[in-house]
């Protein structure tokens, strides 16, 4: 499990990997969550809208969702921490292109 802490909201989110993680979009488990933020999408109502990226804000794509942890750097890229990224937890930086949302999340 690895502990994210949201620093400009003080929230503090669990991401973790389900045991059934070949079947499922595990992207959007995040600890203490309903089931139905499993899917992605279903973030873009989670909480509340932020104005745009920046650190601490729950990014939502069609299918993904991850944590904005920094940027952008010289290419407009942003550091996204998320879950089944690769299979994997990881953070990286990645373009927002195709974002459907930026949410504060308690």
């Amino acid at each position: 499990m690895i502990r994210l802490v949201l620093p400009a909201a003080a929230i503090e989110l669990a991401l973790t990997r389900p045991a059934d993680a070949r079947r499922l979009p595990w992207c959007g488990f995040l600890h203490d969550r309903a089931q139905r933020l499993a899917r992605a999408r279903e973030w873009a109502r989670e909480g509340v809208a932020a104005r745009g990226p920046v650190a601490g804000v729950v990014v939502v794509w069609p299918h993904h969702v991850g944590e904005i942890r920094g940027g952008p750097d010289k290419r407009g890229r942003w550091l996204v921490h998320s879950g089944n990224d690769g299979n994997a937890v990881r953070t990286r930086w990645r373009s927002l292109f195709g974002v459907i949302a930026f949410r504060w999340v308690q």
